[in-house]
Formats: C-alpha cells, sequence, structure tokens
C-alpha cells in the first residue's frame, strides 16, 4: 500500500493516559516500517552479525516463526482472536481450518490490508481486524473459543503482559484457550535477537521463562502444553 501512516495513527491507538502509549507507538512505528519495506540504517557491527544477515535475506522468519497450530490448530466453526495478527489470514491456512477468524493489530497497514483483502479471501470465515493494543481488546466478553498471540511479547515487559493476559480472560469463553510465545533468554540466539531489534527501532525484554510462568500461573491461568523453538516457546493456557 502507498498510503504512508501518520504520527495521528501511531497516537490514536491510546489515550494520552495510558501508561504503554510510548512502547506500543515504538513497536508500531518499527513493524510498520518492516511493511512498508523502509530501509533500517545499523551500524556496520550489528549489520556483520549472522542473524542480521539471515533477517535481511529472509531467511530468519522460517527459523524463528511459531507455528500456533502445532499446539492449538483452530477447529471448524470456532470463533478465533489472533492479537498482533499482521497478514496472518492472507498467509496461514484458515481457509483449511474452516474457523472464523478476528484480528486486532496495532499497524494501521497490516489492520488495512487484511480488512481490504480478507473477506476476498474468504468473506464467510474473515470476521474483520481491528486497531488497537492486546491489553485493550475491542471485542465483547466471552466470545472467542480460541486466542493467539504470536511474535510480539519480547516487546513488553511482564507487567503489561498482566494486563494482556487479564482481556485474554475476560474475551475468551469458559474452557476457551490462549496460545503465545515467549522469547527464551537461553536460547543461543536470544542475546543477539535482542540487540538487533532494539536497532531497527523496538526493546526486547529477555524475561527468564521462571519469571514468566509465575505471570502466567499468577493471572489465573494453567499451563497446558509448551513447545520449545529455536527462539521462541509456544505456551498453550486455559484460565
Amino acid at each position: 500500500m502507498s498510503k504512508k501512516p501518520s504520527q495521528s495513527d501511531f497516537f490514536s491507538l491510546q489515550t494520552s493516559s495510558d501508561k504503554w502509549q510510548q512502547t506500543v507507538t515504538q513497536v508500531t512505528y518499527r513493524f510498520n516500517r518492516q511493511y512498508q519495506n523502509q530501509p533500517f540504517e545499523l551500524p556496520a557491527e550489528v549489520e556483520a552479525m549472522p542473524i542480521y544477515r539471515d533477517w535481511i535475506s529472509g531467511t530468519l522468519p522460517g527459523k524463528i516463526a511459531s507455528h500456533f497450530w502445532e499446539i492449538a490448530q483452530p477447529q471448524k466453526n470456532q470463533h478465533c482472536l489472533d492479537i498482533g495478527c499482521g497478514v496472518s489470514f492472507l498467509i496461514y491456512p484458515w481457509r483449511d481450518w474452516q474457523a472464523y477468524f478476528y484480528g486486532q493489530e496495532v499497524s494501521v497497514i497490516a489492520r488495512d490490508t487484511l480488512n481490504s483483502r480478507g473477506s476476498q479471501l474468504n468473506s464467510k470465515l474473515f470476521k474483520g481486524v481491528e486497531l488497537g493494543p492486546a491489553h485493550q481488546l475491542k471485542y465483547s466478553q466471552g466470545l472467542f473459543d480460541l486466542a493467539i498471540a504470536t511474535g510480539f511479547s519480547c516487546y513488553f515487559p511482564l507487567d503489561y503482559w498482566t494486563a494482556v493476559l487479564s482481556e485474554v480472560k475476560r474475551v475468551l469463553k469458559p474452557g476457551g484457550q490462549f496460545v503465545f510465545d515467549i522469547l527464551n533468554p537461553e536460547q543461543p540466539l536470544a542475546e543477539d535477537w535482542a540487540v538487533l531489534e532494539t536497532y531497527l527501532g523496538a526493546e526486547v525484554f529477555l524475561e527468564s521463562i521462571a519469571d514468566w510462568e509465575k505471570t502466567i500461573k499468577a493471572a489465573g491461568a494453567k499451563i497446558v502444553t509448551r513447545k520449545s523453538g529455536e527462539l521462541f516457546d509456544l505456551y498453550k493456557v486455559r484460565f
């Protein structure tokens, strides 16, 4: 898309009193630049890192992507919310799953792309994408069988995720499941990933798995499944 988002697009996501405004805006700006294929100017020492070369060549996402369906595949006629969805409906097999897709995104570009193309792909399954951050879900209580949040937990501290878990619990049906990924700081790639992402514009929080699991349990969630990956660990929880 040719439209370049303005600063007002970023700040319209939240009210000025929201303490998470600056962090959400920073993450939004970083991904809008990527969606628009804008160049990133990085120091030579960062460009010399193997993880940068994997990123610039396009091989890194395939190595570290969290395939949420491996531990919680959407089922036919389930109502599923993809938080921070990017362009998920266009690249993942939602038509094969026959599940109803709802999204929420902080990127105006991703939101507009999905809303313009999703219904063309499958008007029955695609239910639209709302603009907003993960801790302010734009959906009613008890609507979803499954919620998904992959690819962005590392950009926020644990107290932010306490708020996210509370919101996800609100919008899930009783017995519904939440699948999300966590950056595992013990993985060999973790520190290099954190350096790269910081220079790309979004700070990374290297929280321990033990602290993550304490946060999950404090939110009233039970860990059902955990699956380790090359950089991120996938969790399936139930409230």
